[in-house]
């Protein structure tokens, strides 16, 4: 099975790296383009309702959907980091074995969102920020994200379990299936069926079961490298002992990442649920921006941690260096977009002047996190690729806790509105410099 598919192990192994880092990242950028769609659609047709408050719903019910998907990424990175790390050292047993796991874990650990967030639905709303005018929708459209969890976990999860072994187009085909549903249905769900916000809900939720269903078409026509096994369906604890160690900082990154940006909000609110709404729109497409440097660096750890796997440490340091050096290059072009055209960008999902002035004005301050933050991505990716957690956990627990969210209530507090979205490039620039130095310390001392 490995030798018919040996050019996914050529990638790997051998490709000059900074076409290695091309050729791994780019197709997961353009899918991550299309997974964007997922946001900028519901913002859209919920924007051509006109309903503002709506609009403001969907941002405040986005730390759910960021919750959902770092739950799938304890078990997508964690299981994927392994499953590369095996193939580099040839253990095909323990590569299958661990696919095996993150399925069985995948459908687990939803079962268990589920249940939870149903049963505290409300006091989970009031904490998004939700006030009067929009707790019933951002209830509607929560209700229904957890509902279909599993849908979006195991689209999350599957793609990055095939990018482990190699299969990066395979792992977009998931997200461009369920963009594309969820494009076609939302419209229909929103208009159509006089579903409004709710109807966004379920168009997303049918969106990610149909892209799970494609990406385990793949594993079921034996089309991968790996396929799962019921003879590994009862889990080796060295096996879940590895995928958690790298998987919970991983999945830390987005879980203190969506607490932040429930701070975030909540300060917001503050000065208007339009702000809200219009802060909202400039984060969503400023995530057009941060999906180049997340795929650059999900497509750089399944070559770094086979490449440790086989120690080929030299060839690690190369692949590195034109990681940085390719991201940072891209996000300065984005960066330059974002500033000249912010407006006619903003104005796109809705004709308010308030929400275009204030989201112009957001969307021009986060667009400088792009030179400095891909830069900390790959560094923190690297570290989980090498099975080093707690480099990683250290970048996140920095990044989010110590660093953004007291700059964050300290900023709003010295200079209002506009110091706390300033807290955010403030806060890349100083992890850039502390990432870059742990990793290149870490590299010259350890291998």
């Amino acid at each position: 099975m490995i030798q018919k598919e040996d050019k996914r192990i050529y990638t790997l192994s051998r490709e000059k790296e900074a076409k290695a880092v091309i050729k791994m990242g780019v197709p997961l950028i353009a899918g991550m383009f299309i997974m964007v769609l997922y946001n900028l659609t519901d913002t859209y047709f919920i924007g051509l309702m006109r309903d503002d408050y709506q609009l403001a719903a969907v941002n405040l019910a986005y730390p759910v959907m960021m919750i959902t998907i770092a739950v799938s990424n304890m078990t997508g990175t964690g299981a994927s980091t392994l499953i590369a790390r095996s193939l580099g050292e040839d253990d095909i047993k323990k590569a299958s074995r661990t696919l095996t796991t993150a399925f069985l874990l995948t459908f687990l650990m939803s079962l268990v969102l589920s249940a939870a967030g149903l049963i505290f639905l409300g006091p989970i709303v009031k904490r998004l920020g939700a006030q009067a005018n929009t707790a019933a929708y951002t209830s509607q459209y929560v209700r229904v994200i957890l509902l279909g969890s599993l849908f979006t976990m195991g689209n999350y999860t599957l793609g990055q379990l095939l990018r482990g072994e190699g299969s990066v187009r395979y792992s977009i085909a998931g997200m461009i299936v369920g963009t594309v549903v969820n494009i076609i249905l939302d419209p229909l769900f929103i208009f159509t069926f006089g579903m409004e916000i709710r109807g966004a809900a379920i168009a997303t939720i049918l969106g990610n079961a149909a892209g799970m269903a494609a990406s385990l078409l793949f594993y079921l026509r034996k089309k991968t490298l790996l396929q799962p096994s019921a003879a590994y369906i009862r889990p080796e604890k060295s096996i879940l002992k590895e995928i958690f160690l790298v998987g919970i900082p991983a999945s830390l990154e987005t879980l203190l990442t969506s607490a932040a940006y429930i701070v975030n909000n909540n300060l917001a609110v503050s000065y208007g649920e339009l702000t809200v709404a219009a802060m909202g729109i400039a984060q969503k497409i400023l995530s057009l921006g941060n999906y180049i440097y997340q795929g650059f660096a999900a497509g750089t750890q399944p070559i770094m941690g086979y490449n440790y796997g086989s120690r080929n440490y030299g060839r690690m340091l190369r692949i590195l260096r034109a990681a940085v050096l390719v991201t940072s290059c891209t996000e300065l072009c984005v960066m330059a977009v974002y500033g000249i055209f912010a407006p006619q960008l903003i104005g796109l999902f809705t004709d308010s002047g308030e929400v275009i002035a204030t989201g112009s004005r957001v969307l021009r301050t986060l667009m400088f996190i792009l030179p400095f933050v891909g830069a900390v991505s790959i560094c923190r990716m690297s570290f989980q690729a090498m099975g080093k957690p707690q480099y990683a956990f250290g970048i996140t627990l920095v990044r989010q806790l110590i660093l953004y969210v007291p700059l964050l209530l300290l900023f709003n507090r010295l200079f209002a509105f506009n110091g706390m979205i300033w807290a955010q490039p403030v806060t890349e620039l100083i992890m850039m410099i502390a990432s870059v130095t742990l990793l290149r310390g870490y590299l010259k001392r350890e291998l």
